[in-house]
């Protein structure tokens, strides 16, 4: 198979596709393999590392998306990438389609094939391919918000761990999944009083065996988030409904109870974030302000650390990078169950039942896709 790795657009973005360790592995078994040029530049990849691993460096996106018969990014196409696609293309990467209907119509238009890394799933019922970058964010979004609470990025002045004779910052973090986890990981490492919420009383016991009296745990209802909220310097915000749009457990009302100065980091934003005053920001203006509090929304928070983040991403998608190059999707998809809850979009048609239902389009059993 012919596979494109073509560079990444988005504001910021320096992740990459592959690195070119999986490229070696993929020529090795007779793929072909071609990477826009400059692609891994920002990561310390050069063009001649992928043409060491076997690669052929394509002058420019065009090159790259009118050849592949396989796209692999990491990021979403942007409206002038979808136009590249074509029916009977296969594109593998993040898509986050239930807040994007724009995003939506246009591969629904292309006819391509598009598999979704967020929504791949595991036999342990978790989601391998998200999995790395919450990881990733969930620790990244206790860093960012300590630094917005610091006077010169306009916070209160507050130190997340607190010192001798001074209480530390109080954090709340909103859902004990892999994004959560990690966050709390980073919070009560660096001294703060953390509180995570959730709606499962396994995701609460887990938290307390892995935290022990270090974290407070609360179960999920309006009242208690309005009460922990107002309370709250920091609140991380990491709910997942795989893909769903994201609940919003914020108001505006609660927002308005918030201490002025504090901050809100929106892992979920993907998802179309948890809060209802959550809008998508980016690397270069990540935030803004509503009610005197600092909205941090940044819509690829991963990008900000795109070397580990590229190494741990390949690290999950190379296998059902080289299943969908050995045995290409249908084949692929037929034999992995798993890999198959990935199919978002087939032959213009929507084929996840959550994609469908959060944005009100019919919806193509998977069993016809994979017959047609």
């Amino acid at each position: 198979m012919r596979i494109g790795v073509p560079k990444e657009i988005k504001d910021r973005e320096d992740r990459v596709g592959m690195v070119p360790g999986a490229i070696h592995e993929l020529v090795s078994k007779g793929h072909e393999v071609l990477v826009e040029h400059d692609a891994g530049k920002n990561i310390g990849f050069t063009d001649a590392d992928y043409s060491a691993a076997g690669a052929k460096i394509a002058a420019d996106a065009d090159a790259v998306w009118s050849a592949a018969e396989m796209i692999v990014k990491v990021k979403e196409p942007l409206a002038v990438e979808r136009k590249k696609l074509r029916a009977n293309q296969l594109l593998f990467t993040y898509l986050h389609l239930a807040p994007d209907p724009e995003q939506t119509q246009d591969l629904i238009a292309s006819g391509a094939t598009c598999i979704a890394y967020e929504t791949v799933t595991s036999p342990a019922g978790t989601l391998p391919l998200l999995q790395p970058m919450s990881e990733v964010a969930g620790r990244m979004s206790v860093q960012v918000g300590a630094q917005y609470l610091e006077n010169a990025y306009g916070g209160p002045g507050v130190l997340l761990g607190g010192v001798a004779g001074v209480p530390p910052a109080n954090v709340v973090i909103l859902g004990g999944g892999v994004s959560g986890t990690n966050a709390t990981l980073m919070a009560a490492g660096l001294g703060a009083d953390v509180t995570v919420v959730d709606r499962s009383p396994d995701v609460l016991r887990r938290i307390i065996a892995t935290f022990g009296t270090r974290v407070k745990t609360a179960y999920s209802t309006r009242d208690t988030v309005a009460k922990l909220v107002a309370q709250a310097d920091l609140v991380i915000g990491t709910v997942l409904i795989p893909g769903a749009a994201a609940p919003k457990l914020v108001t505006r009302e609660m927002l308005k109870t918030m201490r002025q100065g504090s901050v809100i980091v929106d892992v979920a934003i993907d998802q179309g974030g948890c809060t209802e005053t959550s809008k998508a920001t980016t690397h270069t203006n990540p935030t803004y302000v509503v009610d005197g509090v600092t909205h941090y929304c940044v819509a690829n928070m991963p990008g900000g650390v795109a070397r580990t983040s590229t190494f741990a991403l390949n690290n999950a998608t190379m296998p059902y990078i080289m299943a969908l190059a050995d045995k290409g999707w249908k084949k692929a998809l037929a034999d992995d169950k798993h890999l198959r809850d990935g199919l978002n979009v087939q032959g213009g048609a929507i084929t996840h039942p959550a994609v469908a239902n959060a944005l009100g389009l019919a919806l193509r059993p998977m069993e016809t896709a994979l017959a047609a």
